[in-house]
Parts: C-alpha cells; sequence; structure tokens
C-alpha cells in the first residue's frame, strides 16, 4: 500500500521549511520535466496526448485507490485539477478504500463480472503477482503500447513486477516502500529514552531483537496509557519485509510454512504481544481506533515505510506537529508499493492509459514525494535533488529524503508469489491479531492461519 505519514515543526520555523520545501521539489520537478518522454511532464506539456482534441466529449475518469496516493486536490499534490487544467474535457474521480485487503477482494470480484471496475485502478505489490497471473493477465490494458508511458524511466525490478508471462506491462510504479522507525520524541523523552534520530537508531541497529529490548526499556517508565508500539501485525509487517526470504520460494512459489523470514517476523511480533509492548490496535481498521490513537498520542512508535508519513500527518493532525520523527529501521526493507493499472474492458482504456502514465511520470512523482513523502519508483527522481534535499514541513528538519532515498538504495526485492497478499492478511488479521487481541495461544493461531490457507487458497 501504500499506500499511506508525518513528521513535525514548529511555528514560524515550519513555515519557513516548508517553503524550502515546495522549492526543492518544484526545481527538482521543473528538471526531471525537462528530461521526460512526452508524457512525462507537468500538465501543459501533457496536452495535445490526451485530449483528442480540447473540444473532445467530454469524459469522466474514475480512479479506484486505497491508502494514500497523494494525487488528490484535498490534502495531495493536486495533480487532478492540474490534468483537468490542461484536459478540459476530462473529469476525474477517485474512490478510495482505507482497507486493501476489501479493496482488493472488492476488485477481484468486479474483474471476473467485467462490471463495476474503475477507469483506473491501483494495485498493491502483494497482489501483483495474481494480477498478471494466468486468470487476469488478459483483463489489463498493455501499458507498455498503451498511454505512452517511458517503461525506461522505472526502476527495472519494478517494471518485472508488473510484467505478464507474455511480456505485457499491466502497472505503472508508483510508489516503494523503503522502511523506517517513526517515533514521538516527547514519548520518548518521558520514558527517559534519548530523542536524536541517530541515538534512538543506535538502539536497535542491525537486529529486531533490539527493538524488542527498546520497548522493554519504554515500558518501564513509560507515560500512563501508552504503548510502545502501534500493532503487533504492524510490527510483524516490518519485520518480514526486510528478510530476503518471504512467503514465496526463490521460484515464485507459496512456501511461507518454510520461510525463515516468516518465522522471524512471526516470532517477533509475538514476543512484542507477550511482552505487552503493543497498543493492540489493527492498522487501518475501519472504526478509527487507530487512527484516533494517532492523535491522541497513545504509542511512540509505528513502522514506518515512506508512505506512512502520510498518514501520520493526515491523522495525528496539525496539534501534533513537531512531536514525531524518523530513524533508521533496524534492518532495512520494502514495505509496500504499487501500481496503477487500466482494466481492458473501460470505455476510456485509451484516455486511462494516457492519465496514468502522467500521473506515475518523473515529474508527478516528484510532486507527490513533495505533499505526501511517498518515495518515487523512477529511478531520475529517486537520485534527484528533489528527493534526496527533501524535508517534509510536517517533520520539521528531519532529512525525509535522505533517510527514505539511502533505505531505497538498499533494497533487494523477494520472490513474490501469487498468494503473498492473501496469507499476508491471515498471518496478521486472523493471526497475529488474534493472540494480540483475543489472547489465543500462538501455536492455535498458527494451526488457524495454516488451516484458513488450506481452506482459501487453491494451489
Amino acid at each position: 500500500m501504500r499506500t499511506s505519514s508525518s513528521r513535525h515543526g514548529r511555528g514560524r520555523r515550519t513555515a519557513i521549511n516548508a517553503v524550502a520545501a515546495v522549492a526543492v521539489v518544484a526545481t527538482g520537478a521543473a528538471l526531471l520535466a525537462g528530461c521526460g518522454s512526452d508524457g512525462d511532464g507537468d500538465g501543459d506539456k501533457g496536452k495535445g496526448k490526451g485530449d483528442g482534441a480540447a473540444g473532445g466529449e467530454q469524459i469522466t475518469l474514475r480512479i479506484g485507490t486505497f491508502g494514500s496516493f497523494g494525487y488528490d486536490n484535498a490534502t495531495g499534490a493536486k495533480l487532478y485539477a492540474e490534468y483537468e487544467k490542461a484536459h478540459p474535457n476530462i473529469k476525474i474521480e477517485e474512490s478510495n478504500v482505507a482497507d486493501g485487503q476489501k479493496y482488493w477482494d472488492t476488485l477481484k470480484l468486479r474483474l471476473s463480472r467485467d462490471s463495476g471496475l474503475a477507469d483506473i485502478q491501483a494495485l498493491e505489490v502483494g497482489y501483483i503477482a495474481e494480477a498478471t497471473g494466468p486468470a487476469m493477465a488478459d483483463k489489463w490494458t498493455d501499458l507498455g503500447t498503451t498511454g505512452g508511458a517511458d517503461l525506461g524511466a522505472f526502476l527495472d525490478w519494478k517494471v518485472k513486477q508488473a510484467t505478464t508471462g507474455d511480456g505485457k506491462v499491466i502497472g505503472l510504479g508508483t510508489d516503494i516502500g523503503p522502511m523506517a522507525i517513526c517515533y514521538n520524541k516527547d514519548l520518548f523523552a518521558q520514558a527517559k529514552l534519548p530523542t536524536d534520530r541517530t541515538e534512538v537508531a543506535k538502539l536497535w541497529a542491525g537486529d529486531w531483537a533490539k527493538f524488542i529490548e527498546t520497548g522493554e526499556t519504554y515500558k518501564r517508565s513509560a507515560p500512563e496509557g501508552t504503548s510502545f508500539h502501534d500493532s503487533a501485525s504492524g510490527l510483524f509487517n516490518a519485520v518480514i519485509s526486510s528478510q530476503p526470504v518471504q512467503y514465496a520460494s526463490t521460484k515464485g512459489e507459496l512456501d511461507y510454512e518454510n520461510s525463515p523470514g516468516v518465522k522471524k517476523a512471526w516470532d517477533t511480533a509475538v514476543a512484542a504481544t507477550k511482552g505487552e509492548l503493543t497498543g493492540k490496535l489493527r492498522q487501518f481498521d475501519e472504526k478509527g481506533t487507530w487512527n484516533a490513537a494517532f492523535k491522541n498520542s497513545k504509542f511512540a512508535t509505528v513502522a514506518c515505510p515512506s508512505w506512512m508519513t502520510g498518514i501520520i500527518k493526515d491523522q495525528a493532525g496539525p496539534e501534533n506537529q513537531g512531536k514525531w520523527d524518523i530513524a533508521a529501521p533496524p534492518v532495512a526493507g520494502n514495505w509496500g508499493g504499487s501500481f496503477l493499472a487500466v482494466p481492458k474492458s473501460g470505455k476510456h482504456a485509451k484516455e486511462a492509459a494516457e492519465l496514468a502514465a502522467w500521473l506515475t511520470a518523473p515529474a508527478q512523482h516528484a510532486k507527490v514525494f513533495g505533499v505526501n513523502g511517498n518515495i518515487p519508483s523512477t529511478k531520475d527522481t529517486l537520485t534527484s535533488a528533489a528527493v534526496q534535499d527533501a524535508k517534509l514541513p510536517y517533520f520539521g528538519d528531519t532529512p525525509v529524503g535522505k533517510i527514505y532515498s539511502e533505505a531505497a538504495a538498499g533494497i533487494t526485492p523477494a520472490p513474490i508469489s501469487r498468494w503473498d497478499g492473501q496469507v499476508k492478511t491471515f498471518l496478521t488479521d486472523n493471526g497475529i491479531l488474534d493472540i494480540e487481541q483475543r489472547g489465543t495461544d500462538p501455536a492455535k493461531a498458527w494451526e488457524n492461519v495454516k488451516k484458513l490457507v488450506d481452506d482459501k487458497i487453491d494451489q
């Protein structure tokens, strides 16, 4: 997922940083636009590629997303408004769902019926192998030949993930999810822990077991009513994202039961639960309990892939600006990252493909990062000053771009299977969450997960 977080700065100083950040991003975006293909430029340069004619048929392009992609006109980079201005015959409507698993389940059903689909559908990396697999590959427009995207602009492994067995590219990369740990400086200070990000990173450097040890230290002096970490399932996802072997074998076949990465992530999450180090929250829950815990400073750390910074900003809110910072994780990893895909059955597949190409072009990646913190999946943007030197106003002086671009440079994607997303949900929502919230014995929870996989997944 995104893709859906934040950091803080205060008063006048924050305003100055915000202006500086915007200037850096704008400069980088302008440079990138000059280097891009026809689909890589700003809204004005895109004119003539997607309009057909300025006075053409008035159409609405619908985009289905989950989490926080940063395109919207309210809290995002206002890319929809920019595109509409350059293409006066096009109106864009986004439908957003918080829960990525429910989004995917609904999308699969609609794909099977060729009904109810948006013109552009976001796809999370955990489901990309299923989307490119034999059962779904023919449902999508080949974006390597339609829409004018410059595939060479993307990270090679990102393109490969979205390529079908017969060479069609069904998705254009939005972001990647290099990992960090976001922490509440006020809560750390009250718990007698260091608050400087370099010192904080040293607490757990190199080993997730040290992260658990830091949680035990926090707990001894924790402010009343707070926990060290938000959720055991979030911790599971963070640990698994740092492992070279996750749910699949090197052949791309599901093999979670024998995975050392799954065992490491499971054992770490169980240890955090047994140590009462978590807030027993379900991330992205529909009741908004997790969101409210950000606002009310109920936990001190959250596993923080780059897209999480936008969530923190939105959910912790302006009253908590200046309280959060970002430190390197115990072990580097990649959690999440998404794609934009175009269902072949849509009425406006050509125009949708052109919009998808524009939204995922380097210049737009830079704009989204400057507002939302989503780390780009285009090579030039990732190494540009717009990202490398960028700060997010919510996080004050934190060198957000430097932290995440350095983390991104170390990403080696693990093999993925078509069932990774589903198995991850079973392990977290039906395994770890049962241990955390209901006190289920870990061995029993593991057996429950295995039964769900056996019952629900037909390999």
